[in-house]
């Protein structure tokens, strides 16, 4: 039997406050490939940008027939889609203690894309050891030095 292919994700986002000014960062990687993408928002949120930097990764993947793995050091964006989101779409978009989802266009958005896909969510500690995860984070923080300068 042939192994699946995989693509690995590692995102990260973050505001200079909350909200504020944010910005996001992604690293694909594929068998020797690697490519980098980032962006910023002037009026955000921290949890927006995560969630923002996955889903700007998943629109870059054209293949459907291949497995992800993300990586993702907001418990938030992991816990939201691997677990809550069952019964957030259950409930009407509604959190277990009937208050409307945050950020409920973002979610919708992600669980729309992830769904074309097999995908492993991962956490990993942020600023740790995790080689990828310190570069998507210089990467997410070179777009903050833009959004200084402007």
């Amino acid at each position: 039997m042939k192994k699946q292919e995989r693509i690995i994700i590692f995102t990260d986002g973050s505001c200079l406050w909350n909200p504020g000014p944010g910005w996001w960062g992604a690293i694909l990687m594929y068998k020797w490939k690697h490519k980098e993408i980032s962006g910023w928002k002037e009026n955000t949120t921290n949890n927006q940008m995560e969630l923002t930097a996955i889903i700007k990764a998943l629109w870059i993947i054209k293949n459907n027939n291949i497995e992800l793995e993300v990586y993702t050091d907001s418990s938030y964006v992991k816990n939201g889609i691997s677990q809550w989101i069952k019964n957030w779409k259950k409930n009407n978009w509604k959190t277990a203690n009937k208050n409307s989802v945050k950020n409920k266009e973002l979610w919708q958005e992600l669980d729309n894309l992830s769904s074309n896909f097999q995908i492993w969510w991962h956490w990993v500690k942020a600023h740790s050891t995790n080689k990828y995860n310190n570069l998507v984070d210089k990467l997410a923080r070179h777009e903050a030095e833009k959004i200084q300068k402007n």
